[in-house]
């Protein structure tokens, strides 16, 4: 008898989310991601694009429906048990990178697992700084592994929070509009550099931007205002 199929990266089933009573600004009855793919999440301000990533991350709890990443519902989780989930199992590359100004470049890598010692673990007997050299070779900025991150480029700091998120190999990257600062070539070499890295590590990718230009580069691409019925509402009202 074959073992059951591992649950998919991401499922979502009819997810409410409102900061107000009565004023939803993600409504989406369902929405699924498999493992290893890497999917382009585009749409316009106002169609929620910040809001489920919030919900993704467990950042935000949904009002109702079930939020199941891995197969854990985080729907029903305390904010202990998401922190936790998160540490172990989640990349978050941020719009603004939000690296520690005052660390080096390997240092902020380090990060994640010097944190969270279940996300150390993953490493498996890996030294931590030797898996942090790894994935800056992989991601062309061995050379500035010592120096400290406010010397760097804005490109280069972009691969240092793409590092940063996928030591200790998570399950589920998260990139929210990691792109937005760089200029078209910079963007693809980006692109093809974070792809490369996500396959390696065998990580599913959840990219969102405004830019679609950038869809063509992903396996598939989901169009938010599509599956969110409350951004229409948020555009009509707005």
């Amino acid at each position: 008898m074959m073992a059951n199929a591992a649950p998919p990266a991401v499922a979502l089933s009819n997810v409410r989310f409102a900061y107000r009573p009565g004023q939803d600004v993600v409504s989406i009855d369902t929405l699924t991601i498999e493992r290893g793919e890497t999917v382009f999440l585009h749409g316009p301000s106002g169609s929620g694009k910040t809001t489920l990533l919030g919900l993704l991350a467990g950042v935000l709890t949904a009002t109702s429906g079930s939020v199941r990443i891995l197969g854990q519902d985080l729907t029903p989780m305390s904010s202990g048990s998401r922190d936790a989930f998160r540490a172990q199992h989640l990349g978050y590359v941020f719009q603004q990178f939000n690296l520690i100004p005052y660390l080096s470049v390997r240092e902020n890598i380090l990060l994640p697992v010097r944190l969270d010692s279940a996300r150390r673990a993953k490493l498996g007997g890996t030294d931590p700084v030797k898996a942090a050299e790894s994935l800056a070779s992989d991601l062309d900025i061995a050379s500035a592994l010592g120096s400290p991150v406010t010397e760097l480029s804005v490109g280069q700091q972009q691969r240092v929070a793409v590092a940063r998120a996928l030591i200790g190999s998570p399950e589920v990257v998260i990139c929210d509009e990691p792109t937005s600062a760089l200029d078209s070539d910079r963007r693809e070499r980006f692109l093809q550099l974070l792809f490369a890295s996500c396959q390696k590590a065998g990580t599913t990718l959840v990219f969102v931007s405004h830019d679609f230009s950038l869809q063509p580069l992903f396996s598939r691409t989901v169009e938010l205002p599509q599956i969110n019925s409350a951004s229409a509402l948020i555009a009509k009202e707005n």
